[in-house]
């Protein structure tokens, strides 16, 4: 074991190659439906959305994908990222766990987010695309894809959660800043925006609204726009493993092997990232690492919703796949960790969750908050929100540690920097935030209009 607290890897062991979980999957792949056929889509329905090099990587079984050279030499501006032990939050919770975590807060954008924006930038440059639509929750994503976006000279329209764009202007003026146009969704430049506004005049929007617009706006450009997305998919997850194949080589240099790994789920990118290459190391090579999804108590697709078809989007456009959904008209609260109020859940994510092979918990907002708080004070970063809820985890599983006096060892992912959100840290200082659970009924009433999938 290391006496050190910070585990740097240098250039020389950047990744050469994503993992792909498609190769090692304990349970066969559902298939990916067309939303006004239902039945499997085919790559010709794909293609209005994506380019080919990434239809490719979606459906793929190959375990490892190479990484392109360009997206190689942009990852080495922030990657490998550091891996720290947290040796003065163990002394504040008296624990004898071992608790680390690796830190995508050093990328330009202060997120992990750029691990996936860059190639996909990268393959829409190759595949001659000009202009890319998404959407944003908390603007993480929309920030790292501006940045990608401006590396390859292509143009970006982004459609914001609006009450993300109201509670975090400096992220929208980061997009800008890198000359993206972003809107507040619901906007009144989509038909299926029009149609949110006139039926909720003041909806506060959601992710999966926000993805109708982005779909619409590209698919109805006529070849002009592709659209990209942050989280969900197979080929963006996998960009992401980066993060847990650099941790596997981090905590050989600690000396140590993590019994409990936390990450975040939103949608699943920064989890899918972090957490596969321990999936596979379970599957493949003996491992028993405990693997936990944290998410909120506010939006629990993975701890409270149905495993089951269902759209990706409000509108019905993007295609139906099988995940753990609260019911593609989920309008989740106005809790602050505004990426991770998204109503479905990575497939893979959903699969493993289902057999057995992740765990999930979810976290009241106030409870992230206590964490951060605690995690801030000791070892001196702001975590994003959605960041806390891994936090909160894994501050969980060291108490437990401290109870049984079990000496564990624990690796959670900070997948981002709270720089943009001191709004909800102010709040939350000021006594303001509240606990929000889902209600069952609104989550039973969203089932009803599932899609009828054979």
């Amino acid at each position: 074991m290391s006496n050190d607290t910070k585990f740097l890897l240098d250039e020389s062991k950047l990744p050469k190659a994503w993992y792909n979980i498609n190769a090692d999957m304990p349970v066969p792949p559902e298939p990916v439906l067309n939303p006004q056929t239902l039945e499997p889509v085919t790559p010709d329905f794909l293609s209005v959305l994506f380019p080919m090099s990434l239809i490719m990587q979606e459906i793929s079984t190959e375990a490892q994908i190479e990484i392109p050279e360009p997206v190689r030499e942009i990852y080495k501006l922030w990657r490998p990222t550091p891996m720290f032990r947290a040796r003065r939050l163990e002394l504040a919770l008296d624990t004898p766990a071992h608790i680390y975590y690796k830190y995508e807060g050093v990328s330009p954008v202060g997120s992990h987010k750029p691990n996936t924006a860059v190639p996909q930038a990268f393959y829409n440059k190759e595949a001659g695309t000009k202009a890319l639509t998404t959407e944003t929750g908390a603007g993480q994503w929309g920030s790292a894809l501006a940045m990608a976006c401006n590396f390859f000279d292509l143009d970006l329209e982004v459609y914001m959660v609006k009450v993300s764009y109201n509670q975090k202007p400096y992220r929208r003026m980061v997009i800008e800043n890198y000359g993206a146009e972003v809107y507040a969704s619901p906007t009144d430049r989509t038909q299926y925006g029009r149609s949110v506004l006139a039926e909720h005049p003041d909806s506060p929007g959601s992710l999966g609204i926000a993805i109708s617009e982005a779909v619409e706006a590209a698919a109805t450009s006529g070849g002009a726009k592709k659209y990209s997305l942050g989280s969900v998919l197979n080929h963006v997850l996998m960009h992401q493993t980066v993060i847990g194949e650099e941790t596997l080589l981090q905590m050989e240099m600690a000396g140590e092997y993590p019994d409990v790994i936390v990450a975040c789920t939103g949608g699943g990118s920064n989890f899918g990232g972090f957490a596969f290459p321990f999936v596979r190391e379970n599957l493949k090579n003996g491992k028993k690492t405990t693997i936990i999804a944290a998410e909120p108590a506010a939006s629990p697709s993975l701890t409270r919703g149905t495993y089951t078809f269902d759209y990706g989007d409000t509108a019905k456009m993007a295609p139906v796949v099988k995940m753990h959904t609260l019911g593609h008209g989920f309008v989740p609260p106005t809790i602050h960790a505004g990426g991770l109020r998204y109503h479905g859940m990575a497939p893979q994510v959903s699969a493993l969750v289902n057999n057995g092979d992740i765990q999930a918990q979810s976290v009241p907002q106030l409870e992230t908050f206590q964490a951060a708080m605690a995690f801030t004070r000791a070892e001196g970063i702001i975590p994003a929100p959605e960041s806390t809820h891994a936090i909160a985890v894994a501050l969980r599983e060291a108490m437990k540690c401290k109870e049984s006096g079990e000496k564990k060892v624990i690796a959670f992912n900070l997948s981002g920097h709270g720089h943009f959100d001191m709004a909800a840290y102010d709040a939350f200082n000021k006594g303001q935030l509240e606990d929000y659970e889902y209600p069952a009924e609104a989550i039973a009433e969203a089932m009803k209009e599932l899609p009828e999938v054979g």
